[in-house]
């Protein structure tokens, strides 16, 4: 039998499925263990794959949350079966490099997307540059987002960004209601490129950035960029892919 660490997100639901599943299976450390199991939603998934990125272990979700992208459908307490069958996929998360107002630099990871977004009633004013090249000199918006495939089909494709396959090595930069210029609606760039966001107004337009939940305030720039050496490994049912799932919203957006 493969050993495996648990970790439920603290809701009713999981406290009823935490007694069944630890009287069944012995909750080892992950660092002795085949895969991490996560019970919960989205959300606590993003948060417990970057906890636990150390460790270089697959992590199985297991949706107790609300829609579950990232995660499994709860089916039944056969652990080691699901696991057995499942299919791995690998992904890579973004990387932050925030310069604020008063010159702190602040680093971090978003698995799904980077986003900017307006601190008051003042939309943002914004410049976005891939590299040396300008690719809008003046955004006035709501905010703008960086996605990876993984996270096309989350909070980028709620502002009607593209969906992204899993393996088209693409990242989208997706405006939040822009106003000037109203017909932009953002680029598809090499997953390769250094993606640069300027805050153009310090003083009078603030911007905070978040990078999937974790919020810095009062930016005056950002550079994001794809983190290659950083893999974390999904464990999806047969019939349940990452691939099939975006290949799924892929078609219902089509439509």
């Amino acid at each position: 039998m493969k050993k495996y660490h648990f970790v439920f997100d603290n809701t009713q639901k999981n406290k009823r499925l935490k007694k069944i599943l630890l009287k069944k299976y012995r909750n080892s450390l992950p660092n002795l263990s085949y895969a991490i199991i996560v019970l919960g939603g989205d959300g606590f998934m993003l948060h417990t794959l970057k906890k636990y990125q150390k460790f270089n272990k697959p992590f199985y979700g297991i949706n107790t949350g609300t829609f579950g992208f990232l995660m499994n459908k709860y089916k039944n307490f056969n652990i080691d079966n699901n696991i057995t069958k499942a299919k791995l996929i690998s992904i890579s998360p973004l990387q932050m490099k925030v310069l604020t107002k008063s010159g702190k630099i602040y680093s971090a990871i978003a698995i799904n997307e980077v986003s900017l977004l307006r601190q008051s009633r003042q939309t943002a004013s914004l410049q976005i540059t891939n590299g040396k090249k300008i690719l809008i000199k003046k955004l006035i918006s709501d905010g703008v987002l960086v996605s990876t495939p993984a996270g096309s089909t989350a909070y980028n494709l709620s502002v009607n960004g593209p969906i992204l396959s899993l393996n088209s090595k693409k990242l989208a930069i997706t405006p939040i209601s822009p106003f000037r210029p109203r017909r932009w609606r953002g680029k598809i760039v090499s997953s390769s490129s250094i993606v640069k966001i300027k805050n153009l107004d310090i003083k009078k337009r603030s911007v905070s950035v978040v990078a999937d939940n974790l919020e810095v305030r009062n930016i005056k720039s950002v550079i994001v960029k794809n983190n290659s050496k950083i893999k974390f490994k999904l464990l999806y049912d047969k019939n349940n892919s990452l691939i099939k799932k975006i290949q799924l919203e892929k078609y219902r957006k089509q439509r």
